[in-house]
């Protein structure tokens, strides 16, 4: 383990979207920070900077995590996904994103970024979700202005299992 002296930068490289990044953080600064201020990545949100509201969600290594308890220099060596790296090869929507958009599924859009990060990590399994599952894993992301409704039918649209039916 590398020991990371307090007061000084040390570099930080991993793979950002796909691409190779690298940039300088003392040892305490959180990854939301390194994103946004180092690399420029200003998709990721930072809200409560405590891990509560979810705004801030990354992908690292296929997991979603809260970038505002995530320090920088644990993601070394990692392959990290922000929303910037959800659209598709010909920068139009993925599905995600699609279904955000046709059920109104965000309103100011803070809190979109973590919901879709969030929700990322359960369309890679390639598994179907009941309306219970998804808001399961939706309840650790807080959105203060849809209610929710429009989230769910969206994740339902593209994650939920045929069978079921989100409720009215």
């Amino acid at each position: 383990m590398k020991v990371l002296q307090h007061g000084q930068k040390h570099s930080v490289e991993f793979t950002l979207n796909g691409e190779e990044v690298e940039g300088f953080a003392e040892p305490r600064m959180l990854l939301s920070d390194f994103l946004r201020h180092e690399i420029g990545a200003t998709g990721t949100h930072v809200g409560c900077e405590h891990g509560v509201c979810g705004a801030c969600t990354v992908m690292m290594d296929g997991k979603a995590v809260r970038s505002c308890l995530t320090l920088a220099h644990q993601a070394e060596g990692r392959e990290i996904r922000t929303i910037e790296g959800l659209e598709t090869p010909d920068h139009e929507f993925n599905d995600l994103q699609q279904a955000f958009h046709e059920n109104f599924a965000l309103q100011c859009g803070y809190c979109t970024p973590g919901m879709l990060m969030t929700l990322s990590e359960l369309a890679s399994t390639g598994k179907r979700y009941t309306e219970a599952e998804i808001r399961d894993a939706l309840s650790g992301n807080i959105c203060r202005c849809t209610g929710y409704k429009e989230i769910v039918d969206a994740a339902m649209a593209v994650l939920g299992d045929k069978g079921q039916v989100a409720a009215e």
